[in-house]
C-alpha cells in the first residue's frame, strides 16, 4: 500500500486489487483468531457481496490511497491526547494483522488513564470476543463522568 501512496498508478492500485477477493476478506474475519471455524461465512459473505458492488474497486482504492494522509495526523491527534486526556478503552486484537498491535501501545504513553486490552484474536475482534467487548465498554461507560 505504501507503493501505491508513493504513486497512485493503475499498476499499483492494481496490485492492491487482491485485497479486495472473498480469500482476502475472509482471511481479515479469520487470521489471527483462536477458533476460525466458529467465525460465521455470513460475516465474511456479506462484507464481500458489499465489495463486489459495481464500481465499488474503484472507491476501494481511492480509501486506500485516503489512507496514506492519516501519517500525517497523527502528531495532532497524539497532541490532542496529551492535551486534553480523554476518557478512553482500547480493545485489540493481539494477532491483528492489518493493524499489528505495536500500533496500539503508543496510545498508552498519550492516555494517561487508558485502559487498555489486547485479546487473543485477530482483526475483527468483536467476531471472537463481542460479549467480552460489549461488558467492558458497558463498564467503561458507566465509569465515564457526564
Amino acid at each position: 500500500i505504501k507503493a501505491y501512496w508513493a504513486e497512485p498508478s493503475a499498476e499499483n492500485g492494481d496490485k492492491l486489487r487482491q485485497f479486495l477477493t472473498l480469500d482476502a476478506t475472509k482471511w481479515q474475519f479469520t487470521h489471527g483468531t483462536q477458533n476460525p471455524e466458529r467465525i460465521s461465512p455470513d460475516n465474511y459473505w456479506h462484507v464481500q457481496y458489499l465489495l463486489d458492488r459495481p464500481g465499488n474497486q474503484e472507491v476501494q482504492l481511492e480509501l486506500f490511497l485516503d489512507y496514506g494522509t492519516n501519517l500525517a495526523e497523527y502528531p495532532k491527534w497524539q497532541a490532542l491526547f496529551r492535551a486534553h486526556q480523554p476518557p478512553a478503552l482500547l480493545v485489540w486484537g493481539k494477532n491483528d494483522h492489518i493493524f499489528p498491535a505495536d500500533g496500539a501501545h503508543p496510545y498508552k504513553r498519550d492516555l494517561q488513564t487508558l485502559e487498555f486490552h489486547l485479546l487473543d484474536t485477530g482483526h475483527f475482534a468483536l467476531e471472537e470476543y463481542g460479549p467480552q467487548i460489549a461488558a467492558r465498554m458497558l463498564t467503561f461507560l458507566g465509569q465515564v463522568e457526564h
